[in-house]
């Protein structure tokens, strides 16, 4: 989240999309109420009427996997009506920089694109330089070669009516929401897993982001982009680099070209390698030093050419590449797609090790309904994990606040926490290569660890915090001295002196206090921040790119609520929340002081993504910082899902994301056309049962509550297939086939699409095989396509058929 969970009562409109909030995200309902409760209006887009939709001002039902359309036609009518705010625009985002010429887009993909490998060249994408290599800036935001034009240019094919042909919203609620949205600002933004499950998923988020931007709603109180994290803690595993393409803190993880430290550099930039220094010191320790640097040969390197998110790994294993899987509180075999083809990837690995609280469908996926488990040679290995609440340590939400939490009790017979099972195993691995001559093998021997089994997860957040390794003097005068924990991102230094594991997680240990410790609940900012409770990163900052709150001056925009601003009388920015700037003492009227987006290299919140690296001088080899780029184009456009019922409007020689690679293995990912499956399902979780359900379907009242999976089907559609509630049916795609009962339900919709009948329905994807409570999972049916930037998997739309095989009897 840009912003935070407390921030949400400062809005006073939501756009809720990929969501269904009240069920799954019941803590974002507390605040949303209660701005609600000052005249706030509430927007709900979704495919399925849900808990969300019963307390939404406006709702419009949409087609699964046509969020682009919508979105790019409330962003077209924002741009026609002048509806943007135009000072900020101009001064907060890259609207006013010049596109080169040879930019473009045509027949449904941009320029640079290689249709044999799938894949853009994005030179053609940047801006126009100067000789000091900036890019060259417009006068106004009618120059044709600018960013904003470029945008309105893309956008404008996007009009109500079109939005409506490929989505199913009517285009007078297009007009109605896009209204509604931007004329009442500030206004927030939540989404979900329905907006990133999709072969289009980055560039779904990157509609926010440009909305948002237009209409200077990020940095503000009530403003903001916020993901409603699926897990306490996704948002802490991600900053610790569960990523498969990041390394900690968002760092580009290395790939085989980047076999020195300087060759990465030039790729990401200075101010990325500081960062990344003080991350290899954490692992290493002394035997981290500029003259090795920092152990760079020490990390195993990735290739450019492989996959290694889950479904590369999967990929690998049933080619019979991978011998030996470790899934840490995971269950593939209910959470993946095409379960079918995780089982024969599964059987062909060596060994299986599954830490977990219960035997699980991924733990026993030898002993799944109708497989012989004398055929599978997977030795699986079962380590018995703790419960959260069996457990200390931190987590970080959402709102990327850090708290620490407490063990209740003690973890029950041999079960472990996951840190002590992973310094048991590290420890025992490192034992058996000790004295090893081999390259390979240094990394085990030169690693620092040394943590203390009496303070085992405390001590690692330490090391994620930073240490001062040798005495530092800093700018201001002050002296740091070896030994201290680290106060700030603001203290860590380039040359070894300093370490952090996680640089973002600089400050939350300072002055040797544990803060993700604090519970003072009182709201001295009287806006939500609750400033001693817990701690944010970064630097306890409540708000993300706060300086685009103030003007080119420094104060805060008229109309706004004043979150930091320019003191000029003690020359520091100040204000309720940390300021999000370079340096607290470079004021309004140096480069430092506009730099409201500095995590990007141009300074500026990025309407088009165009590449694009920051130099201090014009002459220099290595860039200060380098702007990521999405691999499927700068801006959004509209793909179909690889399964769809209908051909892309927009452009119908290319249906789908042409940077999509699929089938990966043909032989197992097939594809389905709407003529053997002419039903749209779309899937989710429930408020009763969690993920995988592998806790919840072993607690019996959240049994009582729901039961069991099935499948909720239009009206129109049960009538038309002669299904009444608690049928049971039998739902196939091209993958597999399970049978559930029927919920006949006003709930979904047969809708409209591009002049045709496309009926959507909806199934949870929460059971399997084990536990109390036992069900078909959903996952057999869903397809593992997935977006080629982010790795998410489609599974918010694929195609089904749907016929009754046994008709409810009435028990009495």
């Amino acid at each position: 989240m840009t912003n935070g969970w407390a921030d949400l009562q400062n809005a006073k409109v939501f756009l809720i999309e990929g969501s269904n909030a009240a069920e799954n995200h019941v803590m974002a309902m507390k605040w949303i109420r209660k701005a609600q409760e000052k005249g706030a209006k509430v927007i709900h887009v979704d495919p399925r009427f849900n808990r969300t939709s019963s307390i939404a001002d406006v709702f419009a039902r949409i087609r699964p996997g046509s969020d682009i359309a919508f979105l790019s036609a409330v962003i077209n009518h924002v741009l026609q009506k002048r509806l943007y705010d135009e000072a900020y625009v101009k001064l907060h985002t890259n609207a006013l920089l010049v596109s080169k010429d040879e930019f473009g887009f045509d027949e449904g993909v941009f320029s640079g694109y290689d249709h044999e490998k799938h894949k853009y060249d994005n030179a053609s994408w940047g801006y126009e330089l100067d000789a000091a290599r900036k890019p060259v800036k417009a006068k106004d935001l009618d120059d044709p070669r600018c960013v904003f034009s470029k945008l309105k240019q893309h956008f404008a094919r996007y009009t109500p009516e079109v939005a409506e042909q490929i989505s199913g919203v009517p285009a007078k609620q297009v007009v109605e929401i896009a209204e509604l949205y931007a004329n009442n600002r500030p206004g927030t933004i939540l989404y979900a897993l329905g907006m990133t499950q999709h072969t289009v998923g980055i560039q779904n988020i990157r509609c926010y982001g440009i909305l948002q931007m237009l209409l200077g709603n990020i940095g503000v109180a009530g403003g903001g982009v916020n993901a409603l994290r699926g897990e306490p803690n996704v948002q802490g595993a991600c900053d610790m680099s569960v990523l498969h393409g990041y390394m900690f803190g968002y760092l580009n993880y290395p790939e085989h070209a980047h076999t020195t430290f300087k060759d990465w550099t030039k790729a990401n930039g200075s101010f990325r390698a500081k960062m990344t220094a003080n991350g290899l010191k954490a692992w290493f320790g002394e035997n981290a030093t500029p003259e090795n640097e920092f152990g760079w040969a020490w990390l195993p390197k990735k290739s450019a050419k492989k996959d290694y998110s889950i479904y590369g790994i999967l990929d690998a294993a049933y080619a019979g590449q991978m011998k030996v899987l470790w899934a840490l509180g995971q269950n593939p075999m209910v959470t993946n797609p095409n379960l079918s083809y995780v089982h024969d990837a599964l059987s062909k690995l060596d060994m299986l090790v599954v830490q977990e609280l219960w035997e699980t469908e991924t733990a026993a996926f030898w002993q799944r309904p109708g497989t012989d488990p004398k055929a599978i040679q997977t030795e699986v290995l079962l380590l018995p994990a703790a419960y959260f609440m069996e457990k200390e340590g931190t987590i970080t939400g959402s709102g990327r606040m850090v708290q620490w939490r407490h063990a209740a009790v003690k973890p029950p017979g041999q079960a472990k926490t996951d840190i002590e099972i992973i310094d048991a195993v590290y420890r025992k691995v490192r034992g058996l290569y000790a004295g090893s001559a081999d390259p390979k093998d240094a990394p085990l021997a030169k690693a620092a660890w040394d943590y203390r089994a009496e303070s085992l997860a405390e001590d690692v957040l330490k090391e994620i915090n930073g240490r001062v390794h040798r005495d530092v003097t800093l700018p201001d005068g002050k002296v740091l001295k070896a030994g201290d924990m680290v106060g700030g991102i603001g203290q860590l230094q380039a040359d070894g002196s300093t370490s952090s594991g996680v640089w973002l997680y600089a400050g939350v240990f300072a002055g040797g206090k544990n803060l993700s410790k604090r519970r003072d609940s009182s709201d001295k900012s009287g806006i939500g921040f609750y400033k001693d409770f817990a701690w944010s990163w970064p630097g306890n900052m409540k708000i993300l790119y706060n300086r685009a709150s103030c003007d080119a001056n420094g104060k805060p925009w008229p109309g706004t609520i004043p979150i930091i601003a320019w003191d000029e009388t003690e020359k520091k920015w100040k204000g309720k929340d940390t300021p999000d700037v370079p340096d607290a003492t470079k004021g309004p009227d140096t480069p430092e002081g506009q730099r409201a987006f500095r995590m990007n290299a141009e300074g500026l919140g990025r309407l088009m993504a165009a590449p694009y690296k920051s130099f201090k001088e014009a002459k220099d080899e290595l860039p200060i910082d380098s702007s990521y780029v999405p691999k499927d184009g700068p801006f959004p456009e509209h793909y179909e899902p690889v399964e769809s019922p209908v051909a892309n409007v927009m452009h119908p020689k290319v249906q789908t994301n042409p940077c999509l690679k699929y089938p990966r293995v043909k032989a197992k990912q097939p594809i389905g056309t709407s003529k053997d499956f002419p039903y749209v399902l779309m899937t989710s979780s429930i408020a009763e049962h969690w993920c995988a359900g592998s806790t919840t379907r072993n607690v019996p009242w959240l049994n009582e509550l729901f039961p069991e999976p099935v499948i909720e089907l239009p009206e129109k559609l049960a009538a038309k297939l002669t299904i009444r509630s608690g049928d049971k049916v039998k739902v196939t795609s091209a993958r597999g086939d399970v049978t559930v009962k029927a919920v006949v339900t006003k709930r979904m919709q047969v809708m409209k699409i591009a002049g045709q009948e496309v009926p959507v329905v909806w199934m949870p994807y929460n059971w399997g095989f084990k536990g109390l409570s036992t069900g078909p999972s959903t996952n057999y049916l869903t397809i593992d396509a997935v977006d080629p930037g982010a790795g998410t998997q489609e599974t918010k739309a694929c195609l089904v058929d749907v016929a009754r095989v046994e008709e409810a009897v009435a028990s009495r």
